[in-house]
């Protein structure tokens, strides 16, 4: 701690500053007298604040004062309600966005390039459940692939992936619920970091492997097989058919090489989890900046989570490039305020206990600070859960604020690339794009150092937006390339394939 406590002012508007640096009572900070211990990372009131009175973080308000708040005291859940102004601009029309930094010169990264035109950052293979009912199988399968050794002649192959999950029976066969299921699944066999695909089922469940290669016109192929373990004749027979099929499609994966592919061509999820006072201070805007340099290559940036929007939604609204895309993010939050009344909750929840520890008080404080992440490029288009994304800038795809199945949908849309923002300390993969950890402050990512990719805590020490934003585009298009992250060289991401059940379990 440095020998006089750091505080920051976000906005003059603000009537809240952050600690930098704890402080005890008596402490003098900018100007002003520490009434209560203060946190690293949590705020302090800058002047008197009357109950009743927003607090204002970002220049914008975050929730109302409980009680009338002095100079000086701690600003958190105690003295402060978590207000929302339901659809606050509801019904803005939409506005020109700032400019996009440009890269110094077109930028480009090593990638498998797929005969269906997109390109893949890895080449995996991937064993499919469809269904709960075939997950073991599809592990027993991958674990026999690894010890087999058949992967080794083949070094352009990255892997062998069981992706596995929770549902495919006791759903309906048709309505919202089946459409999610339906999208994730055929995102996943299709996806462009996979270079060949088994789908494994049970054969009786509701999620039928027949039913989506109709639906979706996936045929057999080189890159794609399927089968079920009770046609196989059970468990024994069913993975030594998923090996031998794996085994006649190696050449056709392995085949595949890295080649010099355009910037453009990155579709990058935008997430962030264990988030902390510092998360809109430093990794969420430099992300951000990241993210409008990849838009100006060209490329994709896919902002999520919409309880974690709710409340900051104007700020996206001003930049919809066309009234419909307005329209479209105001109908799905239409469709969550639905969700959660029919659910029992509301979506001015309050942020999770780590969130609270780290200084984040009100929904509306993560949100300002979530939407960070989309940086200022225009806000192209509005997705459902697990929807192919096709076009290119920046897009939103509705998904919850869970952070595994949130990915799962941007993955499934087609994201080769994850990068994930936390303060907190979140542990997480997500097979079969790679997840580049981005830490909020550098005392996390020194205590975490094998689980993080980037210290953005740097900002706080005097290193620029635009530099550390710029080391995050760098660093992005190197993993693209094949570099691994942390949460790669740990083994992370088989067991992060969460889709989104939506609907009446049966």
């Amino acid at each position: 701690m440095s020998a006089t406590p750091r505080m920051l002012r976000l906005d003059a508007r603000d009537n809240v500053v952050i600690a930098l640096d704890p402080l005890e009572p008596g402490m003098q900070a900018d100007g002003l007298t520490a009434r209560a211990r203060i946190p690293r990372g949590h705020k302090m009131a800058a002047r008197p604040i009357a109950a009743g009175e927003p607090l204002v973080k970002f220049g914008q308000p975050i929730g109302t004062a409980s009680t009338d708040i002095a100079p000086g005291d701690w600003v958190h859940v105690h003295n402060v309600e978590a207000v929302v102004r339901p659809g606050a601009a509801r019904g803005e029309a939409a506005g020109a966005a700032a400019g996009c930094p440009a890269a110094a010169a077109p930028a480009t990264f090593q990638g498998f390039r797929r005969s269906d035109g997109r390109t893949g950052t890895r080449n995996y293979i991937g064993i499919i459940a469809s269904v709960n009912c075939s997950a073991s199988v599809a592990r027993f399968a991958a674990q026999e692939i690894e010890r087999s050794g058949l992967l080794a002649d083949y070094p352009s192959i990255d892997g062998v992936v069981p992706i596995v999950h929770g549902t495919g029976c006791g759903l309906a066969d048709r309505g919202e619920g089946y459409d999610v299921l339906l999208r994730t699944q055929w995102g996943y066999a299709c996806h462009p970091n996979f270079g060949a695909v088994v789908m494994v089922g049970l054969g009786c469940e509701v999620f039928q492997i027949a039913r989506m290669k109709r639906e979706c016109g996936i045929e057999e192929s080189d890159g794609f097989r399927s089968l079920s373990i009770q046609e196989a004749g059970g468990t024994r027979h069913a993975v030594a058919q998923i090996v031998g099929a794996v085994r006649e499609m190696l050449p056709h994966a392995g085949a595949a090489r890295r080649q010099a592919r355009p910037a453009g061509e990155v579709v990058l999820g935008l997430q962030c989890g264990g988030s902390d006072g510092y998360s809109g201070l430093t990794a969420n805007p430099a992300l951000g900046f990241a993210s409008d340099l990849l838009v100006s290559e060209g490329g994709t940036s896919i902002l999520s989570e919409t309880p974690e929007i709710y409340g900051a939604e104007h700020l996206l609204i001003r930049r919809a490039a066309r009234p419909e895309v307005c329209e479209r993010l105001m109908e799905r939050l239409r469709w969550w305020e639905a969700y959660t009344a029919r659910n029992g909750a509301e979506m001015n929840n309050n942020p999770s206990p780590g969130n609270k520890a780290g200084g984040i008080t009100t929904i509306l404080e993560k949100s300002l600070g979530a939407v960070a992440k989309g940086g200022h490029a225009p806000l192209e288009a509005v997705y459902e859960y697990a929807e192919p994304v096709r076009a290119h800038g920046l897009v939103f795809m509705d998904t919850p604020g869970f952070d595994p199945v949130s990915a799962t949908g941007q993955v499934a849309g087609g994201a080769n690339l994850i990068c994930f923002t936390t303060g907190r300390g979140s542990a997480f993969g997500c097979k079969p794009a790679p997840s580049l950890k981005l830490a909020t402050n550098s005392e996390m990512y020194s205590r975490m150092r094998d689980d993080m990719d980037i210290d953005c805590g740097e900002m706080l020490e005097g290193v620029s937006l635009e530099r550390k934003g710029r080391e995050i585009f760098d660093t992005l298009l190197r993993v693209a390339s094949g570099e691994p992250t942390r949460s790669e060289q740990l083994g992370y991401g088989d067991n992060e394939f969460v889709p989104w059940q939506i609907g009446a379990v049966m």
